[in-house]
């Protein structure tokens, strides 16, 4: 297994461990730059903890919105044929993000502070917000530029399959081949060496030999085009080839573990077992 191949098998854990690493190092940086400029004027009017309790917990607080930046670029990407109302609806959002962010960190710090028997003091509350939103405007627009230019990267990277059919609509065809582009070249992968199916938000990645290959679309649409050709739907974020399946294990729980020839277990619910037993005989 390459470095690519090892990374989208352990795409989201390397995704997170990149943005937790990245807040980690960033809120260190800053906390001790507080204190460093501190020291330069006199003593400090804090405690050495202080700082990394207030960088910290603006992390923490960005963490938590992270999944809402994404969910937002998902649902309603920018427009430029509408960019007026594209902008109006991203303004109205980074201000709902700096309202919660905001209020997430002083909360943190409260809590935190109240453990010390010390109370935090935000400040003047307009002032304070005004000088946060500032901050936060910015920071949200710099997320949504780097949670795009990370997925155009990531889609140029492992490529991008679409359905090779005849005829001028393909949507409800069936179709043998698929049509890969990756890095500015294309290669044909054959359904029948798709091994397993997995939904994964607006894409459904093709597992085929060791390779992960995201296409637009969504598992039951695919399913419907190439279920002719072996393949059943075992679990709401599941489908699997049948010429691939070594073993099946039952569970107390009644649902079941699907074992493929390549080693991988995936689970077979009980909403899809009848349809997936009628497949086998």
């Amino acid at each position: 297994m390459n470095k690519l191949h090892h990374f989208q098998k352990y795409k989201f854990c390397y995704e997170v461990l990149g943005i937790f690493g990245y807040l980690f190092i960033n809120s260190v940086i800053l906390a001790t730059s507080v204190i460093m400029e501190a020291n330069r004027s006199g003593v400090p009017s804090f405690q050495l903890w202080e700082p990394f309790v207030w960088e910290f917990s603006s992390a923490i607080a960005t963490i938590l919105l992270l999944p809402a930046c994404v969910w937002l670029l998902k649902k309603h990407p920018f427009n430029w044929s509408k960019i007026t109302f594209s902008l109006g609806m991203y303004f109205i959002s980074s201000i709902i993000f700096s309202i919660v962010h905001v209020s997430v960190m002083v909360t943190i710090r409260e809590i935190i502070y109240w453990t010390q028997s010390l109370n935090y003091d935000f400040g003047n509350i307009f002032i304070e917000f005004i000088y946060e939103l500032r901050k936060d405007i910015w920071d949200f627009i710099s997320i949504l530029i780097v949670i795009k230019g990370y997925g155009f990267i990531v889609s140029r990277l492992q490529g991008e399959a679409s359905p090779i059919a005849v005829g001028e609509e393909n949507i409800t065809q069936r179709f043998d081949r698929l049509l890969v582009k990756k890095l500015g070249k294309e290669f044909i992968v054959k359904v029948e060496d798709i091994e397993w199916l997995e939904s994964s938000g607006n894409y459904v990645n093709l597992h085929s030999k060791g390779r992960i290959y995201p296409t637009r679309t969504t598992l039951t649409q695919l399913i419907s085009q190439i279920e002719e050709q072996g393949f059943c739907r075992i679990h709401r974020s599941y489908a699997v080839n049948l010429n691939n399946i070594d073993s099946i294990t039952p569970l107390s729980s009644g649902d079941s573990e699907v074992k493929l020839n390549n080693g991988k277990i995936l689970n077979l619910s009980r909403r899809y077992k009848d349809a997936f037993k009628s497949k086998l005989l």
